[in-house]
């Protein structure tokens, strides 16, 4: 069940509530306009075997990682291809992909065991959304392998960013980070954040209150929420951060 803390942040697991099925599509959302959130979301998409429903956001970035196996997590299946406005790239664990407004995206599971990908978008699409149009396809993967990018090093941990405006993303930052044991300094941003736990274990703080996390857990934080993580384990703990 989720966890509310301090000042609206939210605290779920990644396989929560009863999933949206719209083909071999299940979606689980943890984080949007119906959890408090004001503009962000983070979804949960599992792709089972054979080709997915087309998405698409009118307006909205959107940026998808792809999970590896870890504490339960099943892993990503090495016979996947996504297709961008048509246009086919190989995907493998620990990717990020960044899908633009009024572009198409679908996804070919070729195995037998499913595919995840954790989403945000900015702003949170509507139903109107889901409606697919014809664009012209692209000739570049709008996407980054986390291997590929160099570790930005921030006291004694790291994060590195996978999409960005870089990348052509203009309303969110996609990164992954890396907190060693103990617990930093309290903290807090001028934006919605969402986390999702890719390894480890811990605690994360809101103000004076806390909860456990673990592998698989979705957080919101609103924006101005002091904050922290906490890593109570012995070994690194691990975070997709948008």
């Amino acid at each position: 069940m989720a966890v509310l803390l301090e000042g609206g942040c939210r605290v779920s697991s990644m396989y929560e509530g009863t999933p949206v099925v719209q083909g071999s599509m299940k979606i689980w959302r943890q984080v949007g306009r119906a959890t408090g959130a004001k503009a962000i979301s983070l979804r949960v998409l599992e792709f089972g075997p054979g080709t997915s429903p087309t998405i698409q956001n009118v307006e909205s970035d959107e940026v998808f990682y792809c999970l590896e196996q870890v504490a339960g997590i099943p892993s990503l299946n090495e016979q996947c291809t996504i297709r961008l406005d048509g246009t086919p790239f190989d995907v493998n664990s620990r990717t990020g992909i960044y899908l633009r407004p009024g572009q198409t995206m679908t996804v070919e599971n070729k195995g037998s065991q499913s595919v995840d990908l954790v989403s945000a978008q900015c702003p949170e699409s509507g139903p109107e959304n889901a409606l697919a149009r014809t664009t012209s396809p692209i000739s570049q993967f709008p996407g980054v392998r986390l291997a590929d990018r160099a570790a930005i090093p921030t006291a004694d941990r790291w994060y590195r960013v996978l999409v960005d405006d870089e990348i052509g993303s203009e309303q969110v930052t996609q990164f992954v980070g890396s907190i060693p044991p103990g617990r930093a300094p309290d903290h807090f941003h001028q934006y919605e954040e969402v986390l999702f736990i890719l390894r480890g274990v811990g605690r994360m703080w809101a103000g004076k209150t806390n909860t456990a996390i673990g592998p698989g857990s979705c957080i919101y934080l609103p924006r101005g929420q002091v904050h922290c993580v906490e890593n109570t384990g012995a070994d690194e703990l691990r975070l997709l951060v948008v």
